[in-house]
């Protein structure tokens, strides 16, 4: 396991997060070279220009992960396959279920944790309105007593 900083594995790993690789697999492709996570934070403690340098990497790599959703989407390589018929000859094109699903399932996970980190960017928008009676604005009604109070 790595213990000494350089600028160079600085640079690597913020490099790679940007490019939407999360963290934990960055660290744990070299131990040798790359600090352990709890490390790696601590660095960041001590060096905010780090720190900030790490936020820019992980916004860069958010948006390199919802544009590998986009590819994922548009290749439809694997979506249909040849189906053979009894004499082996080919008998047309069915589609292919199960990798359509898991395209489907690669596309959710992604923006299901880009909604968890970045939720004003890429959450869903939740908005309360207030209406008053057929839509209208909200009536609010001040009332003022007065009291006259006999003196005695």
């Amino acid at each position: 396991m790595s213990t000494g900083r350089t600028p160079e594995i600085a640079d690597e790993v913020l490099a790679r997060l940007s490019e939407g690789e999360p963290l934990r697999a960055i660290l744990r492709s070299d131990p040798e070279r790359f600090p352990g996570k709890s490390q790696w934070y601590a660095w960041m403690a001590e060096d905010e220009d780090l720190a900030a340098r790490f936020r820019q990497a992980r916004e860069e790599g958010a948006d390199a992960i919802a544009e590998e959703c986009l590819e994922i989407a548009d290749d439809a390589r694997n979506d249909w396959m040849e189906r053979q018929g009894e004499d082996g000859q080919g008998e047309g094109f069915q589609l292919n279920g199960e990798h359509v699903q898991r395209s489907k399932l690669r596309i959710h996970t992604r923006m299901q944790l880009l909604a968890k980190w970045f939720p004003q960017r890429y959450g869903d928008k939740v908005a309360m309105e207030h209406t008053g009676p057929g839509g209208g604005p909200v009536q609010t009604v001040t009332r003022i007593e007065r009291r006259i109070v006999k003196a005695e």
